[in-house]
């Protein structure tokens, strides 16, 4: 029993031996601190403390002799003590600086321009104190990460841009471009543009007091121009060049130009004066009809008169109507433009010399105003003519003793003389409305003895056909016989004649067999 014992011992404490050594064999392969980094004391110039969690690892020199502490601090909650009152933005615990990564404290002064930087690194929290220079030096170098950041977007934004740039020095040499400049000078002379081949020609061209000047360059495939407004600024360098592309607004321009032109020769040819007034009222178009109706001086014309001074030459010159009060003749302009404006002047000038105008004013775009002024003497002349006739016609009718009565096309009554007044006691001239064949008729049966006669004349007027003139006798209700004759007349209208019989007044044609009848 003793010796089983003995021999249990002897296993136990092998088995104990070889544990150690396989601990000792695997201890001793495991790299030292691989996970944790090299935290070790920093430079002794520098105040710098290390943490695990709150408890403090190590401090440099300078950050011991920086406090004003005789033990110095010995975890996180002394050196929060020592520092937030200078700093009160340094974090209470670790955990805030684990949370963010990186805190950066300022100090409470602002003439102390101090910092503390504390950065979670692995585990360990790193506090360090940068004083001014190195706080100024931060500083300078995120000012310079901000440049660079600021002149990256610049050289992008002058690399996208669709303006060509250009940069040239004092001898006129290209020293700078951007793409657009390169892309439009491949596209003019076939190749990158060269430091002695400026694409506008010379800087010197364009002059600088007014940075801007539009010039052209030709499409080498093409032969189209392509126009460009260059605007030029100088610096201590050299000088900058812009170019707008203007193709558009040079295309509008010659359209306009065109169109102006196309509108000159038009009027020109018109017999109708033209005047048109901008929104300044001041003269800015006329043509030759104008010079020739109102006799103004083309000098004067050309001289761009204004509104007033224009109508104020007409009335001395009597191209238009006197006044009849000269203290408010300015009113009366007035009154014409804010008429002619609102596209509601239309007067008739009866001149002295016996000419008549007709004048209008239209509105036209951006507040402008244009005058017509047409010769009407002619038609004028032509309808008082007419009416002088028409009035001759109607005395020489009105002298007759019969009564006429003239029906149009449509039946209508168109003429009547005095004879016809007094016999039919009518005046056409009072109603409003016209007076057809069948009023007529209706009247004429009134006073008259029934006749089939008044049918035939109803339908002979209204018809085109058997249009051969023919009288018949018809009485009136006094017992009185009176002789209608029927005449086709001009453009399918008819004439109704009514006379008291006499053997020298009979018509020569003889009555048809159905109309020679004696009304009772």
């Amino acid at each position: 029993m003793l010796e089983q014992n003995i021999v249990e011992w002897v296993l136990l404490a092998a088995i104990c031996m070889a544990a150690a050594a396989v601990a000792v064999f695997v201890l001793s392969s495991r790299p030292a601190q691989a996970a944790r980094p090299a935290v070790g004391p920093p430079p002794c110039d520098e105040a710098i403390w290390v943490f695990d969690g709150p408890e403090l690892l190590d401090v440099t020199t300078r950050a011991e002799t920086l406090m004003d502490h005789p033990a110095g601090p010995s975890d996180w909650a002394d050196l929060h003590g020592i520092l937030v009152r200078q700093f009160p933005a340094f974090p209470a615990c670790p955990s805030s600086v684990r949370a963010t990564g990186r805190i950066v404290v300022r100090a409470l002064d602002p003439q102390d321009q101090r910092e503390i930087v504390c950065e979670w690194i692995d585990g360990i929290t790193r506090v360090q104190l940068y004083d001014a220079p190195a706080a100024r030096m931060r500083v300078l170098t995120e000012a310079g990460l901000s440049v660079e950041e600021e002149l990256a977007t610049l050289r992008t934004a002058l690399d996208k841009s669709h303006f060509p740039v250009w940069r040239v020095n004092s001898s006129g040499d290209v020293t700078w471009y951007n793409t657009a400049y390169e892309t439009l000078c491949r596209t003019v002379h076939g190749r990158k543009p060269g430091p002695d081949t400026p694409l506008f020609g010379n800087s010197s061209e364009v002059p600088i007091p007014t940075q801007k000047a539009r010039r052209s360059v030709t499409d080498h495939e093409t032969g189209r121009k392509l126009w460009f407004d260059v605007s030029l600024m100088q610096n201590d360098t050299g000088t900058l060049g812009y170019a707008m592309n203007v193709n558009a607004v040079v295309d509008a321009e010659a359209a306009q130009r065109s169109f102006v032109q196309t509108l000159a020769k038009t009027f020109a040819q018109l017999s109708i004066g033209l005047a048109i007034f901008d929104r300044n009222r001041q003269l800015v178009l006329f043509n030759p009809a104008l010079i020739d109706l109102t006799a103004l001086p083309a000098d004067f014309l050309s001289a761009r008169p204004t509104l007033l001074s224009f109508f104020d030459r007409l009335r001395d010159q009597k191209m238009m109507p006197e006044p009849k009060n000269y203290s408010s003749w300015r009113d009366q302009m007035a009154d014409l433009v804010e008429a002619a404006a609102n596209g509601r002047y239309q007067e008739t000038w009866s001149l002295p010399s016996g000419s008549v105008y007709s004048v209008s004013g239209r509105p036209h775009p951006d507040g402008a105003v244009a005058f017509l002024i047409e010769d009407i003497t002619a038609e004028i002349t032509l309808t008082r003519r007419f009416r002088s006739d028409l009035e001759l016609g109607q005395s020489i009718f009105d002298r007759l003793d019969d009564a006429i009565a003239v029906f149009s096309i449509e039946g209508h009554l168109t003429f009547s003389n005095t004879a016809y007044h007094k016999l039919w006691d009518v005046d056409p001239e009072k109603c409003f409305a016209q007076t057809a064949i069948v009023d007529a008729i209706r009247v004429w049966q009134e006073k008259c003895r029934a006749t089939p006669v008044w049918g035939d004349i109803r339908d002979f007027v209204l018809s085109q056909d058997n249009r051969a003139e023919w009288w018949a006798k018809i009485t009136t209700k006094s017992g009185e016989v009176l002789i209608c004759s029927v005449h086709p007349i001009h453009s399918g209208a008819t004439m109704v004649n009514f006379s008291r019989p006499t053997v020298a007044a009979l018509p020569a044609p003889e009555a048809k067999p159905d109309h020679e009848r004696l009304a009772g």
